[in-house]
């Protein structure tokens, strides 16, 4: 009876022991399983942090902005489908305070200064241009998807074989220059300097008041300019 006590409890301990070896070796298990789900998103997080540092730093504001206007041109061809005027629902589903504060907002914009040096007009009319542009956003999904790392630039992009610009986007640039070209055709040429006029000037500052003061008073000193070159003035 003693033997038979000694092997039932040396049964019980050794499935005990297996019970408790099996529950560890679960745990140890899940364990490894959420170390690795945490390494996958770890890495995952990296990729994305390191993609977020190739974009430019208006990324987040241009696509903003692009989604936008991606919305407001859907709106206006549904207001077209149905015959009403987009700018007059748009007016309609505006408030009062939203109007006075879009009217403060556009009175603190700094007005245009006009022309101080050949960079920031440059820039301004870069500005202009690229405002003017309204890409296909799924078409820069869709290349996106393709490239995937080679769509943002870096040091070793050469730019000749990562991409190639469709037949529309370059028919838009062709019609973008052209229309470049025509409104610089207009522009009046500076006038060139005339060697054969009288120097009566020491700079250019005073160049230009003497001929505010020739346009303005010329036809009255005519006649006086006239007698000191001759020498008969009185």
């Amino acid at each position: 009876m003693a033997s038979k006590g000694a092997a039932s409890s040396s049964k019980a301990g050794s499935s005990s022991s297996a019970a408790s070896k099996f529950a560890r070796m679960n745990r140890f298990r899940e364990l490894e399983m959420k170390m690795n789900e945490a390494r996958k998103m770890n890495h995952a997080e990296v990729v994305a942090e390191d993609e977020r540092k190739k974009r430019p730093q208006n990324f987040d504001a241009k696509r903003k902005r692009l989604e936008w206007e991606q919305e407001e041109d859907e709106k206006r061809k549904k207001c077209e489908e149905s015959g009403e005027s987009y700018d007059r629902v748009k007016l309609m589903n505006v408030g009062a305070d939203e109007a006075e504060r879009w009217e403060r907002k556009k009175k603190k914009r700094n007005p245009d200064l006009g022309f101080a040096d050949y960079e920031q007009a440059t820039f301004r009319q870069y500005s202009q241009l690229t405002k003017q542009i309204k890409p296909d956003i799924q078409e820069v999904s869709r290349q996106k998807e393709q490239l995937g790392e080679d769509f943002y630039a870096s040091a070793d992009t050469l730019g000749l074989h990562q991409r190639k610009d469709s037949d529309d986007a370059i028919d838009r640039m062709v019609g973008d220059l052209e229309k470049q070209i025509e409104k610089r055709a207009k522009y009046s040429r500076r006038r060139t300097f005339d060697e054969e006029a009288d120097v009566d000037y020491i700079n250019e500052r005073n160049a230009k008041f003497n001929q505010k003061l020739e346009r303005f008073y010329g036809k009255y000193t005519a006649e006086i300019k006239q007698n000191l070159e001759r020498g008969t003035a009185v």
